[in-house]
């Protein structure tokens, strides 16, 4: 099931939900980490999160994930 509802809707939603309500340190390093990870099809949370939100939000997410790396 898909619910585009609970999906972020722009970077900065996505930035503050990690950061503020997560309170993820959102460092170059993370977003690395995180980038490497969710472009691993063969992780298990990567096969969750695609299975669970789609292809296509996952491209969105590692997107937001390299724009935090360059430190926008």
């Amino acid at each position: 099931m898909n619910d585009h509802n609970f999906y972020f809707q722009s970077y900065e939603e996505w930035r503050h939900a990690l950061t503020k309500r997560c309170n993820i340190d959102l460092t170059p390093d993370y977003a690395r980490k995180r980038i490497a990870a969710l472009r691993n099809s063969n992780d298990s949370h990567t096969k969750e999160f695609s299975a669970k939100y789609g292809q296509a939000y996952l491209k969105q997410v590692i997107q937001w994930f390299e724009q935090a790396e360059q430190g926008h």
